[in-house]
């Protein structure tokens, strides 16, 4: 049976959620094409119609990443982006968290394609958030956005290691409190 080019988007779609969740809950290395595609809700087959590899859907799925693109922050509403960022929520809930936070070491060591769809990624986040913040200058409102997502992709990061839940919400009331600060 012929599927719709309707459908075979859908799937697609379903194929790019499934992975993106699953690796920033579990990592790359730990998720099985067939785990994905479980997830999905498709079978194992189907996974070569879309995708020539694992890589390529790691890539693929990294592209697609939609929380990347949800909840950006805008002029008015960068420290309640700051504050959801750094929340007990984001951190107990790494499956719909910010990719960065969830696999940045982890992607470091990923293929120069996955880095690639990363880097324009976080240039896109880093512009978006420059436009919100404090500077008299271009270059100090640029300065400012790359110190604020260093602060929330590292704060969340350290409270994720840790495993003393009172220190890891120090952890993200400090960031909090240094990005009010600045």
């Amino acid at each position: 049976m012929k599927v719709s080019r309707e459908q075979v988007t859908e799937n697609r779609k379903r194929i790019l959620d499934a992975a993106a969740r699953l690796f920033r809950e579990r990592g790359f290395d730990n998720v099985t094409v067939a785990e994905v595609m479980t997830a999905a809700g498709l079978t194992h087959g189907g996974f070569y119609g879309h995708f020539d590899s694992k890589e390529a859907l790691i890539g693929a799925a990294m592209a697609h990443e939609p929380s990347a693109h949800r909840g950006r922050p805008t002029l008015q509403s960068a420290g309640r982006y700051a504050d959801t960022y750094l929340s007990r929520q984001q951190r107990d809930n790494v499956g719909v968290s910010c990719p960065f936070s969830a696999l940045g070491t982890e992607a470091a060591r990923a293929s120069p394609e996955v880095r690639r769809t990363l880097t324009e990624s976080l240039r896109a986040q880093i512009d978006t958030l420059t436009a919100s913040s404090q500077g008299t200058t271009p270059q100090e409102r640029r300065r400012t956005a790359i110190a604020t997502l260093s602060t929330m992709v590292g704060g969340m990061v350290l409270a994720r290691v840790v495993n003393d839940e009172h220190l890891s919400d120090e952890i993200l009331a400090a960031a909090r409190a240094s990005l009010r600060i600045a």
